[in-house]
């Protein structure tokens, strides 16, 4: 019997991955999500990761 596995794209990567979280609308695969957590705000990175979550509160649009 096979199985499959459903892959997601992450919010913040753009990659196709198979583990990870999501919050709110938003799926974070959990490299990212270990990133997000161990970057310091005065890091650069700190601006970008923001900018990405801010991606969830965008109402998802269907036709």
């Amino acid at each position: 019997m096979k199985t499959t596995v459903a892959m997601e794209c992450c919010g913040i990567c753009e990659e196709e991955k198979e583990r990870g979280i999501h919050l709110y609308t938003l799926f974070i695969c959990c490299e990212c999500e270990k990133n997000i957590i161990h970057t310091e705000p005065r890091e650069e990175k700190y601006n970008y990761y923001l900018q990405k979550l801010k991606n969830m509160n965008q109402p998802r649009l269907y036709s």
